[in-house]
């Protein structure tokens, strides 16, 4: 099952459950679009693969399914 991230791993951004700026790579590393546009340049600094935007999770299944509420920070990420 997605893990639905609670924010992005470079800006710590929060990227709620039914967000659509959240993008994830093959092993759910998940950042916002801002950052993989800026920062990335496209890239998953882990897998060096690409992204996918994250699919959202239907209000009703959140009860059943809840997002992640732990944070991941990336230490390759470079924001400066």
């Amino acid at each position: 099952m997605l893990q639905m991230r609670p924010g992005c791993e470079c800006c710590s951004k929060d990227l709620t459950p039914d967000s659509t700026e959240a993008m994830i790579c093959s092993f759910e590393c998940t950042f916002c679009i801002d950052c993989i546009t800026a920062v990335l340049l496209g890239i998953c600094p882990n897998c060096r693969g690409g992204f996918s935007p994250r699919p959202t999770r239907a209000a009703e299944l959140l009860q059943k399914y809840p997002a992640m509420t732990e944070r991941t920070y990336n230490q390759k990420c470079r924001t400066n």
